[in-house]
């Protein structure tokens, strides 16, 4: 039987070993994040061969739908981070 992680169990050497995910490894948010960088820079960059018909001349901006809905979910962030500030309860709350 070989002496694997699996076989020791919940606990080595006395103590009880924390149950680690992939996320818990910073090398692997890195990658995420990388690739997301990759895939949103290739979409941003593949508007430059896309033909559309638009309403509105700014519609045909390069990477219009990109930068605007990246300085709306910004924004979002913002005004939710504010807003928090006005409907934040107080820690015993509940308690009383």
């Amino acid at each position: 039987m070989a002496d694997t992680p699996e076989d020791r169990g919940a606990f080595e050497n006395g103590h009880e070993q924390e149950k680690r995910y992939w996320l818990d490894d910073i090398r692997n948010v890195h990658k995420i994040f990388w690739a997301l960088v990759i895939v949103c820079a290739l979409l941003f960059v593949s508007d430059a061969f896309l033909q559309r018909k638009s309403a509105f001349f700014f519609e045909e901006w390069f990477g219009f739908f990109g930068l605007f809905g990246f300085s709306l979910s910004f924004l979002l962030v913002l005004t939710a981070k504010e807003l928090r500030k006005i409907l934040k309860r107080d820690e015993d709350y509940y308690d009383r």
